[in-house]
């Protein structure tokens, strides 16, 4: 159970967040920033590409990476196929995980590679593959590490990571830079700005994004917005991303969204509340959402409470997991949004619903921003006051 006394109570919040969470989440603005000017003076901002490629293949570490692919996927709006490449290994190790490019890969396609790390010896691998098969690289990485030097030899380019504002990782060596003294969890909120800022930046000099260092500023200041609003100051009943988490409190999230970027933001919903909360949810498109996840909402995980016995002990009894929708949306509904049938189906099966949807008038970088930023404060407070990373 969520501990709701906790999110009214700025320092207890932040005595129970050991890694810094809030923080993270709350410097997403101030990292966006950083990596846009990393990207700046790598030159990326400046490029002038000949042509879209045919193909962009993106591999890395970390639940991060998936979101990137989607968010890249959303923006290029199928005029590129974005192609997230799977690792394979004995062991869940970055070290031990090798990728494989695809065998029609080749000189008209692009690879990207997003890490926090860049030690790993299968990027590095999978850079010196695509240098041989003739595909431009790009990596997003810290300086110092191998896979940034792998990324020049092979003549691509590399983009510095944005490391979190205030946070100096120190050792005896600059090139030990990358080495963390209070490793964070791998969902930790923050890092996916650091990976996708300059990847956007990209994908605007390839035409595939409307996403210039104008937008991406507007970006960076979306996302300071939802730091006022969703950070530990603001009290419950003002803060969306509070008020989402004590609703998903004893719920089994049922995440079904409307839009490609929606669409990202709760699949990246769903894997930050499994890998940061412990939580299980589900994601899945509208009106597809309607047949896949309907039997959720008359089963086990009903939400109708059972009142055979309304007089009977509940003291001993366990606590049940219901069924909560959260509908996320890029914008208002259309006349023709399946959000109406998803609310009907809902309340028909007494199904609580929740509803995310960014400011009205925002820009396409700036709903990605609000929805992706408001998920992550919420389930970082899942996550402190429900007790799973106290």
């Amino acid at each position: 159970m969520l501990d709701e006394t906790l999110l009214d109570a700025p320092d207890a919040l932040t005595g129970a967040d050991t890694h810094g969470l809030l923080r993270k989440a709350a410097a997403s603005g101030a990292r966006a920033r950083t990596a846009l000017r990393h990207a700046t003076e790598a030159g990326l901002t400046e490029l002038r590409p000949d042509g879209r490629p045919r193909a962009i293949l993106v591999a890395g570490t970390g639940p991060a990476v998936a979101c990137v692919a989607d968010i890249l996927a959303a923006f290029g709006n199928g005029a590129v196929p974005v192609t997230l490449l799977h690792p394979a290994g004995s062991l869940p190790d970055p070290g031990a995980l090798r990728w494989t490019l695809p065998g029609w890969a080749g000189p008209l396609d692009l690879l990207l590679l997003a890490t926090p790390d860049g030690h790993e010896g299968g990027l590095t691998a999978l850079a010196e593959q695509a240098y041989r098969r003739g595909c431009t690289v790009v990596s997003v990485s810290p300086a110092p590490a191998p896979l940034a030097e792998a990324t020049i030899q092979a003549r691509g380019l590399a983009v510095p990571l944005a490391e979190v504002p205030g946070e100096h990782y120190e050792g005896p060596d600059p090139r030990d830079a990358y080495e963390r003294q209070t490793p964070a969890p791998p969902a930790a909120p923050g890092l996916l700005w650091a990976l996708l800022t300059p990847l956007l930046a990209l994908a605007d000099r390839l035409g595939l994004a409307a996403a210039g260092p104008e937008g991406l500023a507007a970006l960076a200041d979306r996302l300071d917005r939802v730091a006022e609003r969703c950070g530990p100051a603001a009290p419950t009943y003002g803060n969306p991303a509070k008020t989402l988490a004590a609703e998903l409190s004893d719920a089994l999230p049922l995440l079904w969204s409307e839009g490609t970027v929606a669409a990202a933001a709760a699949r990246h919903f769903a894997t930050t509340l499994t890998s940061l909360v412990g939580r299980p949810a589900l994601a899945a498109l509208l009106p597809e959402a309607l047949t896949a996840h309907g039997a959720l909402l008359t089963g086990s995980f009903a939400g109708a409470e059972d009142t055979d016995d309304f007089f009977r002990d509940r003291v001993d009894e366990p606590e049940t997991m219901r069924a909560r929708i959260v509908l996320l949306r890029e914008g208002p509904p259309a006349a023709h949004s399946a959000a109406v049938a998803a609310r009907d189906l809902a309340y028909g099966h007494g199904t609580p619903v929740s509803e995310l949807e960014p400011a009205e008038g925002s820009t396409p970088l700036e709903a990605t921003a609000e929805l992706l930023a408001t998920v992550d404060f919420a389930a970082v407070y899942l996550a402190l006051a429900g007790g799973e990373r106290r």
